[in-house]
C-alpha cells in the first residue's frame, strides 16, 4: 500500500492520478508539483478560446488548485519544479519560485507526468517577439493579447497538424489572413494523401493559403522566409511542428528513454525504476494495433494513463494495453477523424492489407439536412481484422470514427462491421450505417464480388490494353470527366455491352462507386473476367487532382481532368421549384417530380451549397437523372424524371 506519492506535473495525467489515488485510499499522502500557476485546464480547448469560441478564459480552469486541496486533501505545490531525483535515496529536489528556495522531499512512489513541449527548430530569428507556441495557459494569455494589441493582419502557421489547422481556422475567425506552411507534401499526417487532399481543397475554400512541402530558413522581423524563396508577410507566427517528450528529468535520473525520446514504461507504466511511474506525452507506448514503440500525445490516453497508475499504486493490478491513435479535430464546417494505422505505417512494417473508400449520406438522403462523408477502411488482406480508419465529413464523423475505434479495439473484422446493428432513424442515420457499408464494400473485396483499383494506380495502366468506362450521366460526364474514359450510363449499359472491348481490361467509375459496382456485376456475369472498379470513385481522384492542380502538379498524376457541359439539351417539360429561402428540401422536390410527365426536368434553386450536396446524393440514390449542375448567385439544378 501506497504511504506517499510524489507527482510531477498535473493536468491530464498527473491530475487524473491523484484524484483517482485519493479516491482509491483516503490516507495515502500525496503531493503534486506545477512549475507554472496551473494544475488542470482545458490544453484541448486553447485554440478555441484565442478564437472566441470559448468566451470566457475561466472555463478553460478545470480546478484551482485551492479546489483540488479542499476536494481530495491533495498538497498542490504550485510554482514547484522537480529538478533532480535520486532514485536510490528516494528523493527528489524541487525549487520553490516564490520563496526563492530549493528543498528536498522523499517519497515511497514517484509518478512522472511532465509532458511535452513544442518543437523550436534552430532556425535564424526564432525568437522573434512575433512568434508564439501553444501548449498551455500562459501561451494563450500572450497570443490573445498580441491579437488585441497589436491588431495583426497576416498570421503564418508553421505546421500542419491538429493544433496547427486549429490555430489557422481561429486566427481566420479573428479576421486575420492566414497562411499554413508544412514541411510534407500534406497537412495532418495521420491520414493517407488523397484524404490530407480533401481538407488541402477545403482549407484553400476559406481562403486559407497553403504552402506544402516547404519549410521555413528564417524568420525576419515582419517576414517567414520559405526553402524555395518566398517570403511571407507575418504580424503573427504560430510554430505548430510537433511536440517532444519533456523526459530530461527522467534522463538525468539515469531512467531508460526509447529511441523517440520518450520515457520507456512497462505495461504498468512503471519506468526502469520500479518506484517510479510515468504517463502521458512524456512516454512512450505501444501501438496498439500493431505493438510497436510510438509517442502519441493525446489527452484521453493520457487521462486512462491516470486511472491504471493509481489502480497500480494500490495493489489493484492492471495493464495499459496501447494506443490506437484515435483523434478527431474540426476544420471549418470539415470534421476530419482517424483511428488505428494508415497506409504510410502498414506499409513501413510490411503488413498486407487492404485499402477501400466509401461515400455514404449522414443521415437518410431523402431527410432535410443530409451530407456526404468519406470513410476510408483499411483491413487485413486475408482475415479482414479493421486495421484503420480515417474518416471526412460535415455531419455525423464522430459517431463513426467512434464505432470504427471501438471495432478495433477489439480486434474486429469487416466482416463484424457488417453485423453492427445500429440505430437508425431518417435525420440520425441509413437503414444501412455509413460503418455498414464500409463493411460490405470491404467484404465484397476480400471475397472477390468486386476488384478496386485506386486512383493512384490509373496512371501505371497500359491504357492500349485497358478501357475506361464512366457509368455516370451524359450532364455528369459533360461536367467533368477523364479525357480518355467512355461514357455508357449504367442504366444503358446491358444494352450497349457490344461497345465494350471484350479483350481488355475494364476500369468502371461512377462519382462515388455504387453505380461502378452495379455495372461491374453486370460485366462480370455477362462474361468480362478483368473489371475492376475505381475505389471512391471520381470524387476521390477530383479532390487529388484539385489539390495537385493549386500546386502545379496534376501533369504528374497522368490522368487529366477536362471540363465543359455540352451536349445538354434542355427538355421543355420543365417545372421550377424555388428553394433559395430555406425551404424543407429532399421531400419537395420527391413531390414536385411526381406532377412531372417522364422525361421532364425539375429545376432546382438552392443556395446554399450543403443542400446542393443533399440534392447530388440523393440523384446518385434514386432512379432519377442529375443532368446538370451550374453555379451562379445560387446553385441551379436541373433533375430529370
Amino acid at each position: 500500500m501506497a504511504k506517499k506519492v510524489l507527482i510531477v506535473g498535473g493536468v491530464a495525467g498527473g491530475a487524473s492520478t491523484a484524484a483517482r489515488l485519493r479516491r482509491m485510499d483516503e490516507n495515502v499522502e500525496i503531493i503534486i508539483f506545477e512549475k507554472g500557476d496551473y494544475i488542470s485546464f482545458a490544453n484541448c480547448g486553447l485554440p478555441y478560446y484565442i478564437g472566441g469560441s470559448i468566451e470566457s478564459r475561466e472555463e478553460l480552469l478545470i480546478q484551482t488548485p485551492k479546489a483540488v486541496q479542499d476536494r481530495f486533501n491533495i498538497d498542490v505545490r504550485v510554482k514547484n519544479e522537480v529538478i533532480g531525483i535520486e532514485p536510490e535515496e528516494q528523493v527528489v529536489k524541487v525549487k520553490d519560485y516564490e520563496e526563492d528556495k530549493e528543498y528536498i522531499e522523499d517519497y515511497d512512489f514517484l509518478v512522472l507526468s511532465p509532458g511535452a513541449e513544442p518543437i523550436k527548430p534552430p532556425i535564424p530569428g526564432v525568437d522573434n517577439e512575433r512568434i508564439f507556441t501553444l501548449r498551455d495557459i500562459p501561451d494563450t494569455d500572450q497570443i490573445k493579447k498580441h491579437v488585441l494589441t497589436n491588431d495583426p493582419q497576416k498570421a503564418v502557421v508553421v505546421g500542419g497538424g491538429f493544433i496547427g489547422l486549429e490555430m489557422a481556422e481561429n486566427l481566420h475567425q479573428q479576421g486575420l489572413e492566414v497562411a499554413v506552411v508544412e514541411m510534407a507534401e500534406q497537412v495532418m499526417a495521420p491520414l493517407d494523401y488523397e484524404m490530407a487532399a480533401v481538407v488541402h481543397n477545403h482549407l484553400r475554400e476559406q481562403g486559407i493559403e497553403l504552402y506544402l512541402e516547404n519549410g521555413v530558413t528564417a524568420f525576419e522581423e515582419e517576414e517567414v522566409v520559405l526553402a524555395n524563396g518566398q517570403s511571407l508577410a507575418a504580424d503573427l507566427i504560430m510554430l505548430s511542428i510537433g511536440v517532444k517528450p519533456q523526459s530530461e528529468l527522467a534522463k538525468q535520473a539515469g531512467l531508460k528513454i526509447g529511441e523517440r525520446g520518450g520515457i520507456v514504461v512497462n505495461d504498468y507504466l512503471q519506468t526502469s525504476d520500479e518506484n517510479i511511474y510515468a504517463l502521458g506525452d512524456a512516454i512512450e507506448v505501444q501501438d496498439y494495433v500493431m505493438g510497436n514503440q510510438v509517442h502519441i500525445p493525446l489527452a484521453g490516453p493520457a487521462n486512462k494513463q491516470g486511472r491504471i497508475v493509481a489502480n497500480n499504486l494500490t495493489g489493484a493490478e492492471e495493464k495499459f494495453k496501447g494506443t490506437q491513435g484515435t483523434a478527431v479535430v474540426k476544420v471549418f464546417d470539415l470534421t476530419v477523424a482517424t483511428t488505428g494505422m494508415n497506409e504510410k505505417r502498414l506499409q513501413e512494417l510490411g503488413i498486407d492489407y487492404h485499402a477501400s473508400f466509401t461515400v455514404s449520406p449522414s443521415n437518410a438522403g431523402y431527410y432535410p439536412g443530409s451530407t456526404s462523408m468519406i470513410i476510408k477502411t483499411l483491413f487485413n488482406t486475408q482475415s479482414g481484422q479493421l486495421l484503420g480508419a480515417q474518416i471526412i465529413g460535415k455531419k455525423g464523423v464522430d459517431k463513426r470514427i467512434d464505432i470504427m475505434a471501438t471495432a478495433l479495439r477489439f480486434g474486429k473484422t469487416v466482416f463484424d462491421l457488417q453485423e453492427l446493428e445500429l440505430a437508425y432513424a431518417p435525420p440520425y442515420s441509413s437503414a444501412k450505417s455509413p460503418v455498414n457499408m464500409a463493411g460490405f464494400v470491404a467484404g465484397n473485396i476480400i471475397e472477390g464480388t468486386m476488384e478496386i483499383i485506386h486512383w493512384g494506380q490509373l496512371a501505371e495502366l497500359d491504357w492500349d490494353e485497358a478501357f475506361l468506362l464512366d457509368v455516370r450521366t451524359k450532364a455528369e460526364y459533360h461536367a467533368s470527366r477523364f479525357e480518355s474514359a467512355v461514357n455508357i450510363p449504367v442504366d444503358e449499359l446491358r444494352s450497349r455491352l457490344n461497345e465494350i472491348p471484350a479483350d481488355k481490361e475494364i476500369v468502371v467509375h461512377c462519382r462515388i462507386g455504387v453505380r461502378a459496382y452495379i455495372a461491374a456485376r453486370i460485366l462480370m456475369q455477362k462474361g468480362w473476367d478483368k473489371v475492376r472498379n475505381l475505389s471512391g470513385g471520381f470524387m476521390i481522384y477530383e479532390e487529388v487532382y484539385q489539390d495537385q492542380l493549386a500546386r502545379g502538379l496534376a501533369e504528374d498524376l497522368g490522368m487529366e481532368i477536362v471540363e465543359g457541359r455540352e451536349g445538354i439539351k434542355p427538355s421543355s417539360k420543365e417545372a421550377e421549384l424555388d428553394l433559395s429561402q430555406g425551404l424543407t428540401l429532399t421531400l419537395l422536390v420527391q413531390e414536385r417530380l411526381k406532377d412531372l410527365e417522364a422525361g421532364g426536368v425539375l429545376k432546382v434553386v438552392v443556395k446554399e451549397e450543403e443542400a446542393k450536396e443533399e440534392l447530388l446524393d440523393w440523384c446518385e440514390d434514386s432512379e432519377h437523372q442529375l443532368l446538370e449542375v451550374v453555379e451562379e448567385d445560387n446553385y441551379i439544378i436541373q433533375i430529370r424524371k
